[in-house]
């Protein structure tokens, strides 16, 4: 009779442990909702500089849920410009139930997407939701309609080649405030040192932090690696800077030092308000275009104050040495004799 007791005590354990064990593997299910439906609450964005701070739109969607087994899920809001198949891609990983980006950040999403500035564009906007790479949903995708404007935006380079002081420091420009910054710095032997700031005060000052990094946070100073006219490109999105050959505007033409065939580079100079290019060099009776990047694929010529692409040689009759200003965003150009 014990015997009896004993077994049947045991099926009862091994009933119970299997129990058990099918009520920990039915916690494991994890139930994920999917991407529900996108609303926008308009679809034709008016894009103002003058507004930029103000909601370009309201963005309103549910966020993505697990039960049972709960594991984390995120809900991103996806941008792209309509036809590109979301590719390349802005992301927003969001954790409310609605998005309102302002008008600035709305014109700078389209315009490092590809958008052009002043030209109609359409971005489509969706929501991923999902746990992993092979489990997720996308809602309904939404056509966004706006034309981007110029947002140029500055930092500056205080540095050794101009006596540390931010107020007069060289500065790179963004033309469409995207974070990315390029433009050309003077150094000089001996005075290769220098730093980043976003405004031309030393509130935040960006130093070296190693490897083409940058940080605002590093006590380095940043270091042109030669003695000569760079074209310094910071990445403010990945904190990084990069150096290179000048390529942007430079004057080329038989009145020039380099004649047709060699390109001499203006030097980049603005104030946060205006993108002019200036050069001082000797000149002889001929002629001379300006031209970017050291391609005729955009070129000016003609009239000094109304200068237009692939316009006429610009002549010069009388020899000697010249102060030459170009400003790119008004199409005209001064050549003042000394």
């Amino acid at each position: 009779m014990k015997s009896i007791f004993l077994k049947s005590l045991a099926i009862c354990f091994i009933a119970l442990s299997l129990w058990s064990c099918k009520k920990d593997e039915t916690q494991t299910v994890s139930n994920i909702t999917p991407a529900g439906t996108l609303t926008a609450s308009t679809t034709a964005l008016s894009l103002v500089q003058s507004n930029g701070a103000l909601p370009a739109l309201t963005l309103s969607y549910p966020l993505a849920t697990s039960s049972g087994y709960v594991v984390p899920v995120t809900s991103t809001l996806q941008f792209g410009l309509r036809g590109t198949n979301f590719s390349p891609v802005r992301e927003i990983v969001v954790s409310s139930k609605t998005y309102a980006p302002t008008i600035t950040e709305m014109n700078n999403m389209i315009l490092a997407l590809g958008g052009a500035v002043d030209k109609p564009a359409q971005l489509e906007v969706r929501l991923k939701s999902g746990a992993a790479v092979n489990d997720l949903t996308y809602s309904n995708t939404i056509t966004l309609s706006a034309t981007p404007y110029l947002a140029s935006a500055w930092i500056y380079a205080p540095g050794a080649y101009q006596g540390w002081d931010p107020a007069t420091a060289d500065s790179l420009i963004s033309a469409s405030s995207n974070g990315v910054y390029t433009g050309m710095i003077a150094f000089t032997a001996g005075n290769l040192e220098f730093k980043i700031t976003p405004a031309k005060k030393w509130d935040v000052a960006y130093g070296d932090a190693g490897a083409g990094k940058i940080s605002s946070s590093a006590g380095d100073n940043l270091k042109s690696p030669d003695a000569m006219v760079k074209q310094v490109t910071v990445d403010l999105n990945q904190n990084t800077i990069t150096y290179g050959t000048p390529m942007e505007w430079s004057i080329i033409g038989d009145a020039t030092l380099g004649g047709w065939g060699t390109d001499t580079d203006m030097k980049g100079v603005n104030d946060g308000k205006s993108n002019n290019y200036s050069i001082k060099t000797t000149l002889t009776a001929g002629a001379l275009k300006f031209r970017f990047q050291h391609k005729w694929d955009v070129n000016l010529g003609g009239s000094l104050a109304a200068l237009t692409n692939n316009g006429d040689n610009i002549t010069i009759t009388t020899a000697g040495t010249y102060t030459i200003t170009l400003d790119v965003a008004a199409k005209k150009a001064t050549l003042v004799k000394n």
